[in-house]
């Protein structure tokens, strides 16, 4: 039997102004994610669609995901190839296209823009290609149904930096 891994999390609706939903305009998009043993994460809606622009919206927390995994299998995929990572930072950006009635949407892209920083010259041509090796293998990239495209820059660690 294969392995499976199970992720528990609760969100709490906290919008509540006093009617309730009585109207699609007098209650707050407001919510906590949580988890177990975690600080919870404030939410709400995009502010396109009445949430407060202050919290992570669910469209964002899904970028964030992508990125995420992509990050931590590059760097598995680095430690693996000999490739000295000395930082990483990535810039996400994702899209949302509404359907043409208005009611609804979906993400059609995710353009990852990691900026990486190896310890040796030498290194920088396989650290661009690790990039193109993670869709394989990433959890979150494996799972959606939209494009994920990447355009890494990997730059050198200064002497004056080591």
């Amino acid at each position: 039997m294969a392995d499976t891994h199970t992720y528990d999390i609760a969100v709490e609706w906290t919008g509540d102004l006093g009617p309730g939903t009585a109207d699609y305009r007098v209650y707050s998009r407001d919510h906590e994610v949580l988890a177990a043993g975690k600080p919870p994460i404030a939410a709400s809606a995009d502010p396109a669609f009445r949430g407060d622009p202050a919290r992570w919206n669910p469209e964002e927390l899904l970028v964030a995901s992508v990125a995420q995994c992509h990050m931590l299998w590059y760097l598995h995929l680095c430690a693996t190839a000999g490739v000295v990572v000395v930082d990483y930072e990535d810039h996400a950006h994702g899209v949302m296209t509404m359907d043409e009635t208005g009611g609804g949407g979906r993400i059609t892209e995710v353009v990852l823009r990691p900026e990486v920083t190896v310890a040796d010259p030498a290194m920088t041509d396989k650290a661009r290609a690790l990039h193109g090796e993670v869709h394989a293998v990433c959890f979150i990239a494996r799972s959606v149904a939209f494009p994920i495209r990447h355009e890494p820059s990997v730059h050198v660690l200064d002497a004056e930096d080591a």
